[in-house]
């Protein structure tokens, strides 16, 4: 028998005391497996790399590849599956939604621009080379800006989705593809180890460009601006000189260093190269054969021809193709 005030085991109060006691969360089973394989994967790119920049710890997507990682499969799986999806159904227009996404583009891509011309003339950026620690908080206020810009390449994945979705099949490249997955991810890797410094050149120079890019896939979704949009061959222009600027800029930095991680350099040259190549072989195949293979079909007899002039057809972006020229 207890004693006086002594409850017996197993008494009700207890066991509800029991259960109001805070406990430590369960884990499942997966989530532990997702939870180890993270941990192994930033461990091996942490051996890799070397240690990250602390300035950026605790920023979104950026402390763990795993969400850069997922979202680039699923990027690439939406392409696979989605002209699956389309491949009987009739295209959409999606002529709103185009405007406000190219607009959006456009507008992110100018604060960039001149957020980053202010931070790196705030910082007193040498342009010849930079280094990662020498302008304090200027350099921050680059990490800032090139976070947008890493999560822009996540935005413009959108570009592939609206060729899917209107059935622009021809314009989903390798060159393309490519280019979007790994601009996705190669910035992931800038932003935890060179936020700053020698990385702003070529962001600069890409937010420009894109200030161009865009407005011209917005205006070329509006029937009436068509006969206005006949610089897209310069834009292919523009974006392989901004290609040889940033390998020389690059490549400055490594005859003359500044403190900048020469692996990164290197790198950055040689996968700028690489689209240099992919560019050029787009710029021959669409503005050169092409014009020679056109002129010789329309000089076949029979050929209808419109106000004197043959009917020519232009490809834009994100979706907007195969317009008859106004």
């Amino acid at each position: 028998m207890p004693r006086a005030g002594q409850r017996e085991a197993g008494y009700p109060g207890q066991r509800i005391a029991s259960l109001l006691r805070p406990r430590a969360p369960e884990t499942r089973p997966d989530m532990e497996q997702l939870t180890a394989f993270d941990n192994e994967v930033n461990a091996f790119l942490d051996n890799m790399f070397g240690p990250r920049d602390a300035r950026v710890r605790g920023w979104l997507m950026l402390d763990s590849y795993l969400p850069t990682f997922f979202l680039t499969v699923i990027y690439l799986l939406s392409i696979w599956l989605g002209n699956k999806y389309m491949k009987n159904r009739p295209a959409l227009s999606l002529r709103g939604i185009l405007i406000f996404y190219n607009l959006g583009i456009t507008l992110l891509s100018l604060y960039m621009l001149v957020e980053l011309i202010l931070a790196t003339w705030e910082g007193g950026y040498n342009l010849q080379c930079q280094n990662l620690v020498s302008a304090g908080e200027a350099d921050i206020r680059v990490a800032k800006v090139l976070w947008w810009y890493y999560f822009s390449k996540l935005i413009e994945f959108m570009d592939t989705i609206f060729f899917v979705l209107r059935k622009k099949t021809s314009q989903i490249t390798f060159l393309h593809v490519y280019h979007h997955t790994s601009m996705f991810n190669i910035w992931w890797c800038v932003l935890n180890w060179i936020p700053c410094g020698q990385s702003f050149f070529g962001p600069t120079l890409n937010s420009f460009i894109h200030i161009l890019m865009y407005s011209y896939y917005g205006l070329s979704v509006i029937p009436s601006m068509h006969k206005y949009l006949w610089w897209k061959k310069y834009l292919t222009q523009a974006q392989l000189i901004q290609f040889v600027l940033t390998i020389s800029h690059t490549l400055s930095a490594v005859v003359i260093p500044c403190g900048f991680p020469f692996g990164c350099l290197i790198f950055q040259s040689s996968y700028m190269l690489t689209l240099v190549i992919l560019f050029l072989n787009f710029y021959d195949q669409t503005y050169r054969k092409k014009p020679l293979q056109q002129d010789m079909k329309e000089n076949l007899p029979g050929k209808e021809v419109t106000n004197g002039f043959p009917k020519v057809h232009f490809t834009a972006a994100n979706g907007i193709g195969d317009k008859k020229a106004q």
